[in-house]
């Protein structure tokens, strides 16, 4: 049976984000309801509150980083029982006919993926809402088991920033002997780095802004280039194997194209939308360079990841936020003051 749920939510493009009740689905045979504890604070939920992307359906419940406890299990789903520790990432279905989810990649499903908040059940039609919120029914074969060496507090945002970093870096064989550069130290470069040192490459930050060569080198970086210093980027030209650039807004890649290798290859996970200013493909074809996209990452790969997390002892830095602070928190995340992401404490959404 359906059942009541509190979160936050926006209404529209312009409002904040307030105190929201509405209905979870019913249970189907093969769902998992979790009770949620907590939730990491995405810049795609900024971006989807406000209709930045032009695809926002109101009332939104945002929250795609997702860690909660087990509450209830449907009859055909037999991976979890109730009491267990689980997460839930970006996506909460997908068709699981088609060619890319029938290799585990279901971001890249042919029909869509249904995707963790505003998206469209593909069974009944409702709207999805996410995990600002004390409770969830997700199917079964798109929830993920949490480690038990995982801290779950830190363990939240890497079901996004974690994966959507983890996966170019496994795709392209990242390992021991390359040279590595992570543009931009943010939710995403900061796990960038963290997993391309663990990965046994060489890692090298490109960063705007002088001072940040001691707090780069803890997350992973062996140096620092800053990326405004001409002479610094003539001297990296043709050196790096893999560029990720994890920048979610335009600008000028043409600088760090000039940096790759011959048959190198330069990744964008941060942004969405037009190149601004133009690349000039000369550097891409005179030197075989390849400039490629790469979003989030199937189930499969999101559960390695967390293992590997659990093995290796990577975790995210997060700062802890009471959920009536939302509103000012995507504020200071505009202005990049988060080291390096929010995480929701869901007992304050109980508790108010």
């Amino acid at each position: 049976m359906s059942f009541d749920v509190r979160g936050y939510a926006a209404q529209s493009a312009t409002s904040p984000l307030e105190p929201f009740r509405f209905t979870r689905r019913d249970p189907r045979p093969d769902d998992v309801t979790i009770d949620i504890l907590y939730c990491g604070v995405c810049h795609s939920d900024i971006h989807l509150s406000r209709n930045e992307w032009n695809s926002s359906r109101y009332p939104i419940v945002p929250g795609h980083e997702i860690i909660g406890r087990v509450r209830a299990v449907g009859p055909k789903a037999g991976r979890f029982k109730v009491g267990d520790m689980v997460g839930v990432g970006c996506m909460v279905d997908s068709c699981q006919e088609c060619e890319p989810c029938g290799e585990g990649l279901e971001q890249y499903c042919e029909h869509g993926p249904t995707m963790t908040y505003n998206g469209i059940d593909r069974h009944d039609g409702l709207p999805t809402y996410g995990g600002y919120s004390d409770r969830i029914v997700v199917r079964e074969k798109f929830v993920l088991n949490l480690p038990d060496s995982l801290d779950p507090k830190s363990a939240a945002p890497l079901l996004c920033a974690g994966i959507t970093t983890y996966s170019p870096l496994r795709h392209w064989k990242v390992g021991p002997g390359d040279e590595v550069a992570i543009v931009g130290l943010g939710g995403l470069g900061h796990m960038a780095l963290k997993f391309a040192r663990a990965f046994g490459a060489h890692v090298t930050l490109f960063s705007r802004s002088p001072g940040k060569e001691a707090e780069a080198r803890r997350l992973g970086a062996h140096e620092v280039i800053i990326s405004t210093d001409p002479g610094k980027m003539k001297a990296a030209a043709g050196r790096f194997n893999f560029i990720l650039d994890t920048v979610p807004h335009p600008h000028d890649l043409n600088p760090y194209v000039a940096t790759l290798k011959r048959d190198g290859t330069m990744v964008l996970v941060g942004l969405l939308g037009p190149v601004e200013p133009i690349l000039n493909s000369t550097g891409l074809v005179r030197n075989r360079r390849s400039l490629a996209g790469s979003l989030i990452g199937g189930i499969p790969e999101t559960q390695e990841m967390l293992n590997f997390c659990a093995e290796h002892g990577v975790t995210c830095d997060v700062e802890m936020l009471d959920i009536k602070n939302i509103n000012h928190a995507y504020d200071r995340m505009l202005k990049s003051d988060v080291r390096y992401r929010f995480v929701i404490d869901i007992a304050t959404l109980r508790n108010s």
